[in-house]
């Protein structure tokens, strides 16, 4: 027990020195992990991107010039603002616009159509993050058992003296709090950017819903009229 706590007080007090003597020790863990840590990272600065530039357009101001132009009968001008830029937005309203000497029922569908097809994009591939996030944490928790393990398993061989079993557990326990700390790290990480990303993405498609709601009702009332 003395031998167990005095290894532990030098593995928390190792260091860099311990962290890489844990690395070349047994790398496979902590790599997977920087591995997983690459994915997160590209999904984040991806989605991140994807909403903040797909989805730059205020939506109540352009639809308010739509709906200038709509009431002033203007329908091709609106159509040509709309094709001005292939953001979400526009590509939503524009389905609407080019249906609207139809009936009601085609202005649903192509609006319900076009709705169903940006959607998804909002939130595409931000459940995976929380996937990664159990991913690494389990990876860590591997790396911990295995050094134990391992560990464990060297300072029973016979013949070894008792400063060798001290630095060999204290290489030992660094190397399974390096593995926890490093999967715990990657899975806060994943959780934090999850409920970021998917709040966002759930205002993103209120939005469009409200777009598209908001599109019908002006393309049908300005038939009725």
């Amino acid at each position: 027990m003395q031998l167990l706590l005095l290894a532990a007080q030098e593995a928390s007090g190792g260091g860099e020195g311990q962290l890489v003597e844990a690395f070349k020790h047994n790398p496979t863990f902590m790599v997977l992990n920087l591995c997983a840590s690459a994915v997160v990272l590209t999904i984040v600065v991806e989605r991140f991107t994807f909403q903040l530039t797909r989805y730059r357009v205020n939506s109540k101001e352009f639809f308010a010039q739509i709906k200038k132009l709509v009431t002033a009968g203007n329908i091709d001008r609106a159509i040509k603002l709309c094709e001005a830029s292939d953001y979400p937005i526009l590509q939503l309203v524009k389905s609407g616009l080019t249906h609207s000497n139809k009936g009601p029922d085609e202005i649903d569908a192509a609006l319900s159509e076009k709705l169903s097809e940006l959607k998804p994009q909002a939130e595409k591939r931000v459940g995976a993050l929380w996937s990664m996030a159990n991913i690494s944490t389990l990876i860590g928790l591997l790396g911990t058992v295995s050094g134990l393990i391992a560990t464990f398993g060297a300072i029973s061989a016979p013949g070894l003296s008792q400063a060798d079993k001290q630095r060999m557990l204290s290489n030992g326990i660094a190397e399974a709090m390096y593995n926890t700390a490093l999967g715990l790290g990657i899975a806060v990480f994943c959780m934090i950017t999850h409920i970021l990303l998917h709040t966002r993405a759930k205002a993103i498609q209120h939005d469009l819903d409200s777009t598209s709601e908001k599109t019908f009702n002006l393309l049908t009332i300005q038939q009725r009229g």
